[in-house]
């Protein structure tokens, strides 16, 4: 074998060898930081020389390692996207609406090519939060439900970590949030109730949770447009659609026996209808009903939910655009989503 040959071998990899970004580098002739920069995105490579190198690169099996690029990096690429399992019995959560909007959220992340890291185990205080942000687990959180976090979530807006909350939009509440009106939600469910001739309402849901604390806090300030109007409170212990259905089973056992009922969301409505289903009662006719969230099945539903609608469409998209403003060394303001009562049949 002549010298010149040998030299000529040393330029392929051996057959079975991992390419590496050096080897990629010989057979597009450019530099080994150029190749790095293509295979990170950059713009400061010109297309021809981005074309070739991607050639090169696929045409061998190169796979970027994602994992190593993020520790060369100063950010992950990771946003943590936190659910309220705590709300759910066992832990299970049912409700399409948390899944719209997680499904938004993954959506808008996937266009700005950032990674969803899916409630990392072990977040339950503000320490475990920053110690996993500090630890570069991820660049920022997004957190589905305030649940009954409210207080540690206001902890966590001091703490100087990315955060944006779908939920209750407090101005005091030193973090920036996306979410409707709560409290107009639960004003026009009462004005609803009010234009049907009702006089005995019930709200169910768990008031511990803020957004549910102001749609009971709008649902009472109407009632207060008409003195003989009564509003009963049903705590619910957890959110999952069977314990909304036993609780009221029980409720409706006990003699009482209301007209109007205004439900924390559209599946717990439908777990109210089956409740009054069992003992002959059906709406609109014996009572009205109205839910939350506005969830595709609440149209299609017999009889069709009145609701008041979130809007869902926008949240996913604003909830990453507000996470990345922080991320990017800027404030984000929190922002109330316009909401509106969709009358149905109920």
């Amino acid at each position: 074998m002549t010298k010149k040959s040998a030299s000529k071998n040393e330029q392929r990899p051996k057959p079975g060898a991992r390419l590496t970004m050096q080897d990629i580098a010989r057979l597009a002739q450019v530099s080994t930081p150029t190749v790095s920069r293509v295979l990170n995105g950059s713009p400061l490579v010109t297309e021809e020389t981005r074309e070739r190198v991607m050639a090169v690169a696929q045409a061998h099996g190169y796979a970027v390692n994602r994992n190593a690029a993020k520790l060369r990096h100063t950010r992950t690429n990771t946003v943590a996207v936190m659910l309220d399992f705590g709300s759910h019995r066992h832990g299970a959560i049912g409700d399409p609406f948390i899944f719209e909007l997680l499904a938004g959220v993954s959506e808008a992340l996937s266009i700005r090519n950032q990674d969803l890291l899916l409630s990392p185990p072990g977040l339950e205080d503000v320490r475990a939060f920053r110690d996993f942000y500090q630890a570069r687990g991820a660049d920022g959180f997004i957190v589905l439900g305030q649940g009954t976090r409210d207080a540690m979530l206001r902890e966590l807006g001091r703490a100087d970590v990315p955060l944006v909350v779908w939920g209750a939009v407090a101005p005091d509440a030193g973090y920036c949030a996306i979410g409707s009106d709560n409290f107009l939600g639960g004003e026009l469910a009462g004005r609803h109730f009010l234009a049907k001739k009702r006089k005995h309402w019930l709200f169910v849901g768990d008031i511990r949770h803020e957004e549910l604390r102001l749609r009971y806090e709008g649902l009472c300030a109407a009632a207060k447009e008409q003195d003989d109007v009564t509003v009963d409170f049903l705590p619910i212990a957890s959110m999952a659609f069977h314990a909304t259905a036993d609780t009221v089973t029980a409720y409706l056992a006990a003699g009482r026996l209301p007209d109007a009922v205004f439900a924390f969301s559209d599946t717990a409505a439908m777990a109210v209808i089956g409740a009054f289903k069992e003992r002959g009662l059906a709406a609109p006719t014996d009572y009205s009903l109205v839910g939350y969230n506005n969830i595709p099945p609440a149209a299609h539903f017999s009889p069709a939910i009145t609701t008041i609608n979130q809007k869902t469409d926008v949240a996913g998209a604003l909830l990453v655009e507000k996470l990345m403003q922080q991320v990017d060394g800027g404030r984000a303001r929190s922002t109330t989503l316009p909401t509106e009562i969709v009358v149905r049949d109920t």
